[in-house]
């Protein structure tokens, strides 16, 4: 049976970055305590200046601006793109990796998991969307004052930056949202 939590922005706890640099927001995550024993973990971070990330051996991430001018990575002496808002980038969370600021500060999303755990899927929509998903796990963000998603005859409003999480699909699950929104997909390996 699906379980389902709304999880609301105001709600999140504010922990140190691992590298003490800044701070992160953390939505949620499968388990663990701290920065040790998650599978994945979704989170929000400010990134008031140009500077490094923090390490994440053993783990993919996937990163988004949300607010803010963008960035550009230095993933391993490698520069990314620029990365603009809603524009997703993934790299390894061994790399070694500085960001800088294409003007002020940022608000960036961040899905970091262990791949030989899971497999995970990001995508960023914004208007009417129908979507169907079998994912066990099922995370839907808003990235826009007001989303509605209608689910199974059920309907639910985020507001800015509030999440729902779906666990334990095991079906073809069926979602209509409206509004800006990133959908994430979490496969047990």
């Amino acid at each position: 049976m699906t379980q389902l939590q709304l999880l609301r922005a105001q709600d999140y706890p504010r922990m140190p970055w691992k590298n003490g640099g800044g701070f992160t927001e953390e939505i949620t995550r499968d388990n663990g305590e701290g920065l040790d024993g998650f599978g994945w973990r979704l989170s929000i971070a400010d990134i008031e200046e140009s500077g490094g990330f923090s390490v994440f051996a053993g783990y993919q991430r996937i990163i988004t601006v949300l607010q803010g001018d963008g960035m550009r990575l230095l993933v391993d002496d490698q520069a990314s793109r620029p990365l603009l808002p809603f524009d997703a980038f993934a790299f390894s969370g061994e790399s070694q990796v500085s960001c800088k600021l294409l003007g002020g500060p940022i608000r960036d999303f961040n899905l970091i998991y262990a791949p030989q755990r899971y497999r995970a899927r990001l995508q960023w929509f914004d208007g009417t969307s129908r979507l169907y998903s079998s994912a066990s796990t099922v995370l839907l963000f808003a990235a826009s004052n007001q989303v509605e998603v209608a689910m199974a005859g059920e309907t639910h409003t985020l507001g800015l930056y509030d999440c729902l999480r779906l666990e334990g699909n095991d079906g073809l699950l069926g979602l209509d949202v409206q509004g800006r929104f990133c959908l994430i997909e979490l496969i047990s390996n």
